[in-house]
C-alpha cells in the first residue's frame, strides 16, 4: 500500500529586511543602500543633488490631511501611527515592492522631520519590517 502524504509549505519564508531611516539633513552614506523620500514635501535646504535620492515615493506619505492634524505633537502620535498605518493598507502593492528591495539590500528611508522617533517614516520602517 502506498500512502500519500501532502506537506504544505509556504513560498513565503521570513527573510529579514533591512529598511533605515535617515533624516534628510544628514549626509548620505554607501551603506544607506537605496535612498527613498517618504515626506509629501520636500526638505527645505536640501538640493537634490546633496540628498542623493533614488526614489521619492510621495504616495507612501502621510496624506495632506493627516500630515496637518498630527503637527509633529508628542501626544497624537500613538493616533498618527493608528491612522498612517490604515492609510498605507490602500499601498500594498508599493509596500510590498520596497520590501523585495529591502530583502535584497539595504533601503534607507529618508525623512525631513526634526523628531527622530515620531514621523511618518518610523511608522513605514515598522510596517515595512513587519510585513
Amino acid at each position: 500500500m502506498i500512502t500519500t502524504v501532502f506537506i504544505s509549505i509556504s513560498c513565503y519564508d521570513r527573510v529579514p529586511v533591512d529598511v533605515r531611516i535617515k533624516r534628510a539633513y544628514e549626509p548620505p552614506s554607501d551603506d544607506d543602500g537605496y535612498r527613498v523620500l517618504v515626506d509629501r514635501l520636500w526638505p527645505r535646504g536640501v538640493s537634490r543633488e546633496g540628498a542623493r535620492l533614488d526614489e521619492w515615493a510621495r504616495d507612501l506619505a502621510p496624506s495632506t490631511e493627516l500630515r496637518r492634524w498630527f503637527g509633529h505633537e508628542a501626544g497624537r502620535f500613538e493616533e498618527f501611527r493608528r491612522r498612517y498605518t490604515a492609510e498605507l493598507a490602500a499601498h500594498e502593492a508599493r509596500l510590498e515592492e520596497l520590501r523585495r528591495r529591502a530583502r535584497g539590500g539595504t533601503v534607507t528611508l529618508v525623512y525631513g522631520a526634526r523628531d527622530t522617533e515620531r514621523n511618518g517614516a518610523v511608522v513605514l520602517a515598522e510596517v515595512l519590517r513587519a510585513g
